[in-house]
C-alpha cells in the first residue's frame, strides 16, 4: 500500500468521523439543555473536541503521505508521529479533566446539588454510547489497515468520548435512582482507562521518531525469507528501524567469493526487491554483500571442533581430580 492509498483511506475516515461528530455534539448538547443535564453538556463539548483532533489527524497524514523531496530526501512519514503525538495530549488532557471533575466532585460534595436529569438526557448518553464505540472499531480498522499512529489515536480519542458517556450514563441512572455520586465515581475510572491509551499511543510515536527496531516476529520472517533465497549463503547482518509508519532495513548477505560482480549484484538487487514485495511497510532496503570464503569457513570449523575437542578433555581431567 502505497502513501497516496494511505491517504485516500485515512481522509475518508476521518471525513465520515467529522460529519458524525458534528451531528452528534448538536444532538448531546441540546439533550443537555433540556434534558437537565450538566454532564451530557460536557460529553458535548468532549465530542466537538474529536472533531479538532481528526482536523490534526487529516493534515498529519496528508502531509506525511507527501513525496520526497530535496528538504526531506528520505520522505515525510514522521509528520504522521507528530499527529499522534499532539492527539496523545489531546487524549491526555481529555482524560486529566474528566479524573479532576470526577474528583473534585466528590470532594466538595456538589454531586448532592446537581439537577436531576430526565429521560431525554439518558437516550441521549446511550446514543452517543452505540454511536462512538461505533466510530472506534470504525476507525481502528483503517488505522490496522494503513499502520497510521494518528489514526489509531484518533479511533481512541472515539473509545475516550464512549467512555465518557458511559459515565455520563452511570451519573444520569444514579441521579434518577438517588446515588448522584456514582458519575463522579464513574469519571475517575474513565480518567485511567483514558490515560492509560494516551501513555500507550505517545510512547508509540515516540519509537516510530527514535529508530527503534521493528518487533521481532516481522524481523525473524525477513531473515527467513532471506535466508532462502537462491545464491545467498548466510545472513551476516540484519537491522530495521521504524520510520514513521514504514521500515527500513539495513542488510548484509554473503555470497560466493567467486561469483562475479554482476551476479552478486544480481543476488543483491533480487534480495532487495523480494523483500519491499512480500513485507508491505518495507519502505526502503539497504544490502551489502560480503565473499563466503569456503576455505575460512573450513578452518573456523576445524577450529571449533578442536576447541570442543579440549574442552571435553579439560572437563573429564577436572572430574577425575
Amino acid at each position: 500500500m502505497d502513501g497516496k492509498e494511505i491517504e485516500k483511506i485515512a481522509v475518508r475516515t476521518s471525513i465520515v468521523t467529522i460529519i458524525i461528530n458534528a451531528l452528534l455534539t448538536v444532538f448531546k448538547f441540546v439533550a443537555g439543555i433540556f434534558g437537565h443535564s450538566l454532564a451530557m453538556i460536557s460529553d458535548a463539548i468532549h465530542s466537538a473536541s474529536d472533531v479538532l483532533s481528526t482536523v490534526i489527524v487529516i493534515i498529519g497524514i496528508k502531509v506525511s503521505a507527501k513525496a520526497a523531496d530535496k528538504d526531506h530526501e528520505f520522505g515525510h512519514e514522521r509528520y504522521e508521529c507528530v499527529a499522534a503525538i499532539l492527539l496523545a495530549g489531546l487524549l491526555f488532557a481529555t482524560g486529566a479533566g474528566i479524573g479532576y471533575g470526577g474528583i473534585t466532585n466528590i470532594i466538595d460534595g456538589s454531586y448532592k446539588t446537581a439537577t436531576l436529569p430526565d429521560y431525554l438526557a439518558l437516550s441521549a448518553a446511550i446514543a452517543s454510547i452505540v454511536v462512538k464505540e461505533a466510530m472506534f472499531w470504525y476507525t481502528w480498522a483503517a488505522a490496522k489497515k494503513t499502520n497510521s499512529g494518528a489514526l489509531k489515536a484518533d479511533a481512541w480519542h472515539h473509545r475516550s468520548d464512549a467512555l465518557s458517556s458511559i459515565g455520563s450514563l452511570v451519573g444520569i441512572v444514579g441521579a434518577m435512582c438517588g446515588v448522584p455520586v456514582l458519575d463522579s465515581v464513574a469519571a475517575i475510572v474513565i480518567c485511567v482507562l483514558i490515560l492509560k491509551a494516551a501513555i500507550s499511543i505517545f510512547v508509540d510515536a515516540v519509537n516510530k521518531m527514535t529508530d527503534k527496531a521493528c518487533d521481532e516476529k516481522t524481523e525473524g520472517e525477513i531473515r527467513k525469507f532471506v535466508e532462502k533465497c537462491d545464491g545467498v549463503k548466510r545472513v551476516d547482518s540484519l537491522m530495521t528501524r521504524l520510520f514513521g509508519n514504514r521500515i527500513y532495513v539495513v542488510l548484509e548477505i554473503a555470497c560466493n567469493e567467486n561469483l562475479p560482480l554482476s551476479k552478486a549484484h544480481g543476488i543483491a538487487e533480487y534480495v532487495h526487491d523480494g523483500i519491499e514485495q512480500n513485507f508491505p511497510l518495507v519502505k526502503h532496503v539497504t544490502v551489502h554483500v560480503n565473499p563466503f570464503e569456503e576455505e575460512s569457513l573450513r578452518v573456523e570449523e576445524t577450529v571449533s571442533n578442536e576447541t570442543a575437542v579440549q574442552l571435553k578433555i579439560d572437563d573429564r581431567d577436572e572430574q577425575s581430580n
